[in-house]
């Protein structure tokens, strides 16, 4: 029963990790980080230090601390991404529009308000 349970508790964090994954390739194959929710990420890192905390402070099984881990690896990879590939603002987004048409609008509706 025991050895079940590991086993798949063992699999739920393998296939977590292997989840958070495939947005690592996709900012690699991209070389770029500016489809990257921000503000979701900074909730991650919030809350995967919140579990950093409380894995190591409160005594946790093994593989939970390993699980924790995991997660602090995958966010240092995201901030090397994020330092890495800067976000290049002349680069066309899905909707057509660049970085730079973007901040020109923005300037030219606060032109408008005042």
């Amino acid at each position: 029963y025991s050895w079940v349970l590991s086993t798949l508790y063992g699999y739920l964090l393998m296939f977590g990790f292997v989840m958070m994954t495939p947005q690592l390739f996709i900012n690699y194959k991209l070389k770029s980080v500016a489809h990257l929710p921000w503000r979701m990420m900074t909730y991650k890192f919030i809350n995967t230090f919140i579990d950093d905390v409380f894995a190591w402070v409160i005594r946790m099984p093994t593989m939970y601390r390993i699980g924790c881990f995991r997660d602090d690896v995958i966010f240092l990879i995201y901030l090397y991404q994020y330092w890495a590939y800067r976000v290049d603002h002349s680069r066309v987004n899905e909707y057509g529009v660049t970085g730079e048409q973007m901040k020109s609008s923005e300037k030219k509706e606060e032109e408008k308000k005042e």
